[in-house]
């Protein structure tokens, strides 16, 4: 993990040490660089941060704390991400309005119990586009507007944990775009256009590649998303959901596993999110013979490719099908 966390940050910000100081002196290279830089960040995204904001990088939760502020370094906010993904997503997986990973804008729809309209039907071929604009929009606005609504659902202890809350959050943002944004403005030796434009391309890098993983683990055809009834009650055990709502892929790519932090074992981790992601490999066969000695459901996609041509189809799927209402008590 270590050695991993090393060649990750670098990988995100050396290239920007390179168009910073003037070492990338051409339009080529310095897009190439931010290419690099976009892939760096989502490896420290989904490779480092992961687990230390599920407190499995190391048994030291101080480690833990600070090797997650990698998160807040890359524009993100840790404090926000903890609501989101380990108690929105990892307690409600692909529950509409409880999940936030598939509570998507008007334009998109990522669970058959979402209202559908007309712009639905073309989802599959405009949502890639999106996908690519997600970290742009986290690092900007999106943080805020989840700290508030978090606040709101009572995910925060009072006035003064939010108002602390906000100042950090504005405090880690001024601190990356002065760095990560600012020093290209004044000392690379290119437009404040083309450095804009790298900008964005390095973003849309990291966004297409981060949420493709996330996308390929959830919303594909063989997963469920269990419906509530009119009580709002949803029905079974937490690790029978756990494995009902979530798909491996790619499960032999060991570039893969190791780039993207071991997510294309998603089922185990979301089985075992305080375990170190490193161990996975060994975990998932034990997993999958228990999983089929009892007869349960275990959701594993052969290829990367394959895993994303049934996104493709599940978006076509949810773009077509009308909404599902609860079932009576």
């Amino acid at each position: 993990m270590v050695i991993k966390t090393v060649i990750l940050v670098s990988l995100y910000l050396v290239p920007l040490a390179l168009i910073t100081t003037g070492v990338a002196s051409t339009t080529f290279q310095m897009f190439a660089c931010f290419v690099l830089s976009g892939f760096g960040m989502a490896g420290v995204g989904m490779g480092v941060m992961h687990d230390a904001n599920h407190g499995s990088y190391s048994k030291n939760p101080l480690v833990n704390k600070w090797v997650g502020h990698t998160l807040d370094m890359v524009g993100a906010s840790s404090i926000v991400w903890k609501m989101q993904h380990n108690v929105l997503h990892h307690s409600y997986t692909n529950i509409d309005e409880h999940d936030d990973d598939i509570n998507a804008p008007f334009f998109l729809r990522f669970s058959p119990n979402a209202p559908q309209n007309n712009l639905h039907k073309y989802q599959h071929l405009y949502a890639w586009f999106f996908y690519s604009l997600s970290t742009l929009s986290w690092v900007t606005v999106k943080d805020f507007i989840r700290l508030k609504r978090y606040y709101k659902k009572g995910l925060m202890k009072g006035k003064n944990a939010y108002r602390n809350a906000v100042w950090k959050l504005i405090a880690w943002k001024l601190g990356y775009f002065s760095i990560i944004l600012g020093l290209p403005l004044i000392f690379a030796p290119f437009s404040v256009g083309m450095l804009l434009l790298g900008y964005v391309v390095m973003h849309f890098v990291t966004g297409f590649t981060i949420t493709m993983v996330f996308q390929i683990a959830h919303i594909v055809e063989d997963v469920e998303f269990p419906l509530p009834d009119s009580e709002g009650i949803v029905e079974g055990e937490r690790i029978l959901h756990q494995l009902a709502t979530t798909c491996n892929f790619a499960p032999n790519n060991r570039f893969l596993f190791w780039f993207i932090g071991g997510l294309n074992y998603q089922v185990e981790h979301h089985l075992f999110p305080d375990i170190c992601h490193v161990h996975y490999r060994e975990i998932a066969p034990i997993v999958k013979a228990t999983a089929e000695e009892f007869n349960i459901p275990y959701h594993s996609k052969p290829h990367f490719l394959s895993a994303v041509l049934d996104h493709f189809k599940m978006l076509y799927v949810l773009g077509n099908m009308p909404k599902l209402e609860p079932v009576k008590a």
